[in-house]
């Protein structure tokens, strides 16, 4: 009888260690979030709901694989939430990443090409966002969608450009400083189902000059080709490989293009200029002089009238 009584207690004094560990994991982190949130929001921030543990655990199947949306960092999964399919990030570092995620990310929620902040939870060890659905998921190193290896048409890859640019310019001016990405790759871009670009993971923002990694993002959309790779010699990046096929300030834009490409503008001349006005914009971002580079507003204006150059 004793043995029976002392296995009925067991689970009972493991549930409230449990629960006793997520209380201070929430006080924890809800501490230092309420700090970052007071310093940083201006009264505008787009409201956010606190999630508990047992609902995403429950959303996810218990964070099953299965439910991971494949991607570098393996880290976001897809859930049904009530009766909505959502993402959940799961942070498994820093803490004060995963809190200045969700500061950016509720800022940047108003915003149609950023990926809409749902709401958080502390009760983990370390916090988890829930966002919006996107459903066609993130694109791949070298620019195409993951599902499938969808290589994305041109004026596709265009617009996904403009839009981008057009949220990056967001982040750099409508806050009272200005927030630089600082991790703008494919990775951290997501597609819904009608190819609208939705872009996240902000845990790498500061307030300092202006990004300098768009321009590669741009290079990697005109030639499907990863932004860095290995090689025999270590690293080998896009912009520098790029460079290497400059002659006399010129580059032949077979040389480089994604074939897809090549295909679709044929023998089109105005679809030839638009693809040189936009690999003229691309040489201008990844200039060595960062203070030659232009400003991401102007590159989203520049992108404007490039798509705006051949008419539907």
């Amino acid at each position: 009888m004793a043995s029976k009584a002392l296995f009925s207690i067991i689970p009972r004094v493991k549930r409230k260690e449990e629960k006793e560990e997520r209380q201070r994991s929430f006080l924890k982190n809800g501490s230092m979030l309420l700090k970052d949130l007071i310093a940083s929001c201006d009264g505008k921030s787009h409201p956010i709901r606190c999630y508990s543990a047992a609902e995403l655990i429950r959303a996810t199947n218990n964070f099953d694989p299965s439910c991971r949306i494949d991607g570098v960092y393996n880290n976001m999964y897809r859930g049904i939430l009530g009766d909505r399919t959502v993402i959940i990030k799961k942070y498994r570092n820093v803490v004060d990443r995963a809190i200045r995620d969700i500061i950016i990310s509720m800022q940047m929620s108003t915003h149609k090409n950023s990926l809409k902040l749902l709401g958080c939870c502390l009760e983990f060890d370390k916090p988890a966002l829930v966002f919006e659905n996107a459903g066609k998921g993130r694109l791949n190193s070298d620019g195409s969608l993951v599902v499938d290896n969808e290589l994305l048409p041109w004026k596709t890859r265009l617009r996904i450009a403009k839009q981008l640019a057009n949220a990056l310019t967001y982040l750099h001016t409508a806050f009272p400083r200005p927030i630089v990405h600082r991790g703008i790759s494919p990775d951290c871009i997501l597609l819904d189902d009608d190819y609208v670009p939705k872009l996240s993971d902000f845990a790498s923002s500061v307030t300092i000059p202006l990004d300098q990694f768009f321009g590669v993002l741009l290079l990697v959309f005109l030639t499907r080709r990863a932004s860095f790779k290995k090689g025999p010699l270590g690293t080998e990046l896009l912009a520098a490989d790029l460079k290497l096929n400059v002659s006399d300030g010129q580059i032949q834009m077979e040389t480089i293009a994604d074939l897809k490409i090549l295909e679709e503008v044929g023998g089109d001349e105005q679809a030839q200029q638009q693809l040189q006005d936009f690999l003229a914009l691309v040489l201008l971002c990844i200039q060595e002089e960062t203070e030659a580079r232009p400003d991401m507003i102007d590159v989203a204006k520049e992108l404007v009238r490039i798509e705006k150059s051949i008419l539907p």
